[in-house]
């Protein structure tokens, strides 16, 4: 079984990172240091909270002034930044703790700390503060050369961003937010792309209606943007909103008829699910987008529906044989339950 995320604040890289800190720190205390992060409540904590937990550790041994404290991460930072990216987010971390009164440096500390990791979290602290400065940094990092403050300008800033505070003012009204991703919806990363794409389904949960008027304005400009605005459409897509499907050239399939379906009636926890069908026409099937969903039985007895994609492809033939199958095996975003799901 493949060890949990939280694992990865392991033994040797807060003896890497002590010993880092000591080198730029010559009175940081390496031994106190660790003593105070596997405390007796280690073991215990998920791993945003061995982050918050180790960023806590880190402020009981540096100096209490935020401006030297951070010269001496910054520096620590360059010399673990080759080895590791997301375990250094508590380099972060320890800037939305202690540097919410310095807004200058701390935004000078996220630049230099995303650099191949990510302030998305951090800088989410700082919108909910100060968020009109917030946001004109963010506009700046949007224009830099480097792609990872770019993507920090749209991945910080996305609504509802995974394991993340939800920012509750851009739920209600993104188009603060859809500034900066109108500067990045060209960008030459994949990897911003793909960040503003997340933002606009993000904005979609909330705003359907914003994300189909972006979509509508973007489209057919380049293979890179419409591919860009499909993930970004994500939830429409598997909401079967039409509106949404119609602009990506997909209707309901009425020439098309299911035949064959078969689906095991009992499947083991850890084990997959396996299902086929066979989709038959009096002409070629056409382009097609395929989609299964699954209602899982949650721990209070309700069931919640999800939808995946099996395929999305032009078929030129009149029939055709899907084979597909959904893993049981135990996920961290996902909890499973034994009983009936459809």
């Amino acid at each position: 079984m493949a060890s949990a995320l939280k694992e990865l604040y392991s033994q040797k890289y807060i003896e890497l990172l002590a010993n880092s800190l000591q080198k730029e720190f010559k009175d940081f205390n390496a031994k106190k240091f660790q003593e105070k992060v596997f405390d007796t409540s280690w073991q215990d904590k998920a791993l945003k909270n061995r982050m918050t937990h180790i960023a806590t550790a880190l402020h009981s041994c540096l100096p209490q002034n935020f401006p030297q404290s951070i010269e001496i991460l910054k520096a620590s930072f360059g010399s673990m930044n080759s080895a590791f990216s997301l375990e250094n987010m508590v380099f972060q971390e320890y800037v939305a703790l202690y540097g919410l009164d310095d807004f200058e440096i701390s935004m000078q500390a996220l630049a230099a700390f995303t650099i191949n990791s990510s302030s998305e979290f951090a800088i989410r602290e700082f919108l909910l503060r100060y968020e009109k400065e917030t946001l004109l940094q963010m506009k700046k990092w949007a224009k830099s050369k480097n792609e990872h403050l770019r993507r920090l300008a749209s991945e910080g800033s996305r609504p509802r961003l995974p394991w993340a505070i939800a920012l509750d003012s851009f739920k209600k009204d993104p188009s603060p937010i859809v500034e900066i991703l109108e500067l990045l919806k060209d960008d030459a990363s994949i990897y911003v792309r793909k960040s503003v794409a997340n933002s606009l389904n993000d904005i979609s949960k909330d705003n359907p209606h914003i994300t189909k008027e972006i979509a509508q304005s973007w489209i057919n400009h380049s293979k890179e943007r419409d591919k860009l605005l499909k993930h970004g459409c994500r939830t429409l897509l598997k909401r079967g909103d039409k509106e949404t499907l119609l602009l990506f050239n997909i209707a309901e399939a009425t020439h098309i008829k299911m035949k064959n379906f078969r689906l095991a009636k009992e499947v083991k926890m850890g084990e997959e699910l396996a299902f086929s069908f066979e989709l038959r026409s009096g002409e070629n099937l056409g382009y097609l987008r395929l989609e299964y969903s699954i209602s899982f039985l949650r721990k209070n007895g309700s069931h919640n529906s999800k939808v995946f994609k099996i395929a999305e492809a032009e078929y030129d033939y009149s029939q055709k044989l899907f084979s597909k199958s959904y893993s049981f095996k135990p996920i961290t975003t996902r909890s499973y339950y034994s009983g009936r799901h459809e």
